[in-house]
């Protein structure tokens, strides 16, 4: 295994986190490892990578189901099935298999919906770098929801999305949006909260691309109340993810 995914790295990486005062996190095997489109045996390689890092820590970490819509639907719900069904993992994500419009996301909003979990989509404003037929901006994975209205979606990468994100993100009830992305950026959580309230946004880290406490530091040292801090910490995904 490569360096940071040993029982050793992980274990660290719990006692690292606590210190911080995370309770607890999301895990997921590294969904780029076998580029952005991943066989059906290479994504289940990879969700058995998730469930081994929660067998070592399970009152610490919790598992979402990596998918490439691309495979079908059959290919889809069997993989659902074995790792929320089976697993019992938390949620699906998305990586950068397909835009959040095309069709094949079907099947995963139907099976999302079917077990009562939230979709994680990359979402990353392609202003610049212009790639949509693989990832999504920000008003692909706002359709998304759109479309899917019985279905949890969280919008990844407050910063990626940027300020045009939050405001195609407004009237949107079953959508949420992550404060992952880039280093943090002055001002957008209170443009976030201002927009959204804070019930509609969660805190992420998006380790190990960005460390602890940067990403914590961006909600911690934002111009908000005490009160939207501890639902963007804690209390929106502990709903979101039926922690409580």
């Amino acid at each position: 295994m490569k360096d940071g995914r040993t029982r050793f790295d992980v274990n660290r990486l719990v006692k690292r986190s606590r210190r911080f005062g995370i309770e607890r996190m999301v895990a997921l095997g590294d969904v780029l490892v076998e580029g952005p489109r991943p066989s059906g045996k290479q994504i289940r390689a990879i969700n058995d990578e998730t469930a081994r890092i929660v067998s070592w820590a399970p009152d610490f970490f919790f598992g979402f189901c990596y998918l490439n819509p691309k495979l079908g639907e059959r290919a889809v719900r069997a993989e659902v099935d074995r790792c929320v069904g089976g697993l019992g993992f938390r949620g699906l994500k998305l990586e950068i298999a397909n835009n959040a419009v095309e069709m094949c996301m079907k099947p995963v909003m139907q099976a999302a919906e079917a077990y009562g979990v939230p979709v994680l989509q990359h979402t990353w404003s392609q202003t610049k770098i212009r790639l949509r037929s693989m990832h999504s901006d920000p008003e692909d994975t706002c359709l998304l929801a759109k479309r899917f209205p019985n279905t949890r979606v969280i919008m990844a990468h407050l910063t990626g999305c940027g300020f045009r994100g939050v405001l195609a993100a407004r009237g949107i009830d079953n959508l949420w949006i992550d404060t992952s992305g880039a280093s943090p950026e002055a001002g957008i959580v209170e443009h976030a909260v201002s927009n959204l309230g804070s019930k509609r946004i969660l805190y992420g880290s998006d380790l190990p691309i960005r460390d602890l406490p940067a990403a914590i530091g961006q909600v911690a040292g934002s111009g908000i109340s005490e009160k939207a801090r501890d639902a963007i910490f804690y209390g929106n995904a502990a709903k979101l993810l039926k922690l409580v």
